[in-house]
């Protein structure tokens, strides 16, 4: 698959005197960001962690780029090219992103939270030549190190030692890549993949998607893609802080669709790196409280319980929070502003490097009640800056026809993009990637409404639409006002079979602190019925309540678990 960009170089090349390059254009990668950083502030500070040995860990951004530097010479020297990453947010990960690429290889992120058959799977197909592992998550691999002997395995223990008896084989791997440059010149940067690539089309990272339905799909990732997409995510979130430098905390997995590009956006404007490598609320309000952090992403359900926290309260200074994975609701906007959280609200998915839009949120809006406010930051808003427009086109109709719902705020219809910042396609798989291009747009599989002011308003996934009596009921929108009971903290909702009415909704939900004797499924339905805005058909006739909702590494609640317990009444403990 060759990109629009690539011919029109092709064409430039062929017009141009002698087959002379086209000096006025240079192939972009990401990777540039790294060392850009090291040379204007090396002394920045690039890294902070908390390491597995519990000890603060401090890097300068030139310490941050040899890592990476001798991790890529090392990569090299054997003839890895295809490298998986298997880890929590941790400085090995970063350096990793920088040094496999660097090498020419690129990189296979793998869900720490996968079973060990769907790693193997992953890694199997991606055809992986080595993998880097932290230390905790190593077993994981023992079913793939069974049929992939050959494959090694650079452990990182993810300590705050760097050489001697406390290291691990990173740290040696990448001391070992140091002593190679210094033995063959001292060339550093120059000699490797880093400023510029021989291809931008070329393939930069396999993320693969969740693989809640079926067997995870890995996107292609392209150097070009993954560059235009960082800068708008470094736009569109604010990285460029005006007083000061950005310190960004990983509350997002890295290895969730390259952690949205934002490893190569905070190196992009020489901000902090806060590594987490699990989440742990009481340590995130301790971080945003005593170490400045500026930027987080997170999803709406790791904000909810971080707002439900005992030690939430609001900061001195506002926080950007990048919120995505799953649409958040009105109220929680309203929580997060009242402890100084600013939502940023974005949308998007694996197969578009993460966000892909933003609801951009107009001062025209102060002059609105709150709740009317809180109700337009909640819509997903308009296309990013290096992408072309959403739009959201009538469904059912033959595939590849492509005809676009009225801007009333009421059709609903998919949400389709193309342009800069969408994948290349599906690895090995041109099948799904024909389906997913349909018409030349990637379709999303999302249901939205179309404002008049152009934005756009996710209803539901297409496949969680409850279907009750000839009505459709948004699960999204049912749970967003069941969340607006006071003792209510999350809510999931799916269908279940009604012998009347075909489909009626079963929400489960999770109580906050100290309401959870206090409150039966009853109670809410009753509520639900004469004292909320829910509409009568959507009213649920089964509530439950339990202790945990179970979501994806990104904060997502899994509809299709909750349907298998809705379908044998079986809930884990």
């Amino acid at each position: 698959m060759s990109g629009a960009p690539s011919r029109l170089r092709s064409v430039l090349n062929h017009l141009l005197p002698h087959g002379q390059p086209a000096h006025h254009i240079h192939n972009l990668t990401p990777t540039v960001f790294l060392e850009r950083a090291a040379a204007i502030e090396p002394e920045a500070e690039a890294i902070f962690h908390i390491t597995a040995n519990g000890k603060t860990l401090r890097r300068s951004y030139i310490e941050f780029a040899d890592r990476a530097r001798g991790l890529a010479y090392y990569l090299r020297k054997h003839g890895y090219k295809r490298v998986g990453l298997l880890a929590p947010n941790t400085p090995a990960f970063l350096e990793s992103v920088y040094g496999i690429v660097a090498a020419g290889g690129v990189i296979v992120p793998v869900n720490i939270r996968l079973k060990p058959e769907d790693i193997t799977y992953i890694f199997d197909f991606a055809e992986v030549d080595s993998i880097i592992a932290d230390a905790e998550y190593a077993h994981l691999l023992n079913s793939y190190k069974k049929e992939h002997p050959d494959v090694p395995v650079i452990i990182d223990v993810d300590t705050d030692a760097t050489e001697g008896a406390l290291c691990g084989p990173f740290d040696e791997a990448v001391m070992e890549g140091l002593n190679l440059d210094k033995a063959t010149g001292s060339k550093g940067w120059a000699d490797l993949q880093n400023q510029t690539v021989a291809n931008e089309d070329d393939m930069i990272a396999i993320p693969f998607t969740s693989g809640t339905t079926s067997k995870p799909k890995g996107c292609v990732y392209t150097h070009r893609g993954a560059y235009l997409a960082t800068l708008a995510n470094v736009i569109e979130s604010g990285l460029n802080v005006a007083d000061g430098r950005s310190k960004y905390l990983w509350t997002l997995p890295m290895f969730h669709a390259m952690g949205w590009t934002f490893p190569w956006a905070v190196c992009a404007v020489r901000g902090t790196h806060v590594c987490l490598r699990k989440i742990d609320y009481p340590l995130i309000w301790k971080l945003l409280k005593e170490e400045g952090v500026t930027h987080f992403c997170a999803a709406p359900t790791v904000n909810t319980l971080l707002c439900a926290a005992k030690e939430a309260e609001a900061l001195p200074k506002p926080v950007r929070v990048t919120v995505a994975a799953s649409p958040p609701t009105p109220h929680l906007f309203e929580q997060m502003t009242s402890l100084n959280l600013f939502p940023v609200h974005v949308y998007g998915l694996t197969e578009t490097y993460g966000p892909i839009t933003r609801g951009y949120i107009l001062p025209s809006w102060d002059n609105l009640p709150p709740h009317d406010k809180y109700a337009k930051m909640a819509r997903q808003g308009h296309g990013f800056i290096t992408s072309l427009p959403a739009r959201i086109i009538k469904p059912d109709q033959p595939e590849g026809v492509l005809i676009d719902v009225e801007k009333n705020g009421q059709e609903v219809g998919e949400i389709i993009f193309t342009g800069n910042i969408c994948c290349k396609g599906y690895y090995k798989d041109p099948e799904a990637t024909r389906k997913l291009f349909a018409g030349g747009m990637l379709h999303t599989g999302d249901l939205a409404v179309w404002h008049p002011d152009g934005s756009i308003h996710i209803q539901d996934r297409a496949k969680d639409i409850i279907i009750s009596g000839g009505e459709n009921i948004s699960s999204v929108a049912l749970e967003s006002m069941l969340a607006e009971h006071p003792d209510i903290l999350e809510a999931g909702v799916v269908a279940v079979p009604d012998s009347h009415w075909g489909e009626r909704p079963k929400a489960y939900i999770t109580l906050k602190e100290g309401r959870e004797t206090s409150l039966t499924g009853q109670d809410v339905i009753d509520w639900a019925k004469h004292n909320s805005s829910i509409s009568k058909f959507m009213v649920p006739r089964e509530v439950e309540i339990v202790k945990e909702l179970p979501k994806t590494s990104t904060g997502k609640i899994k509809k299709n678990e909750l349907r298998v317990w809705a379908k044998t009444g079986a809930i884990p403990n």
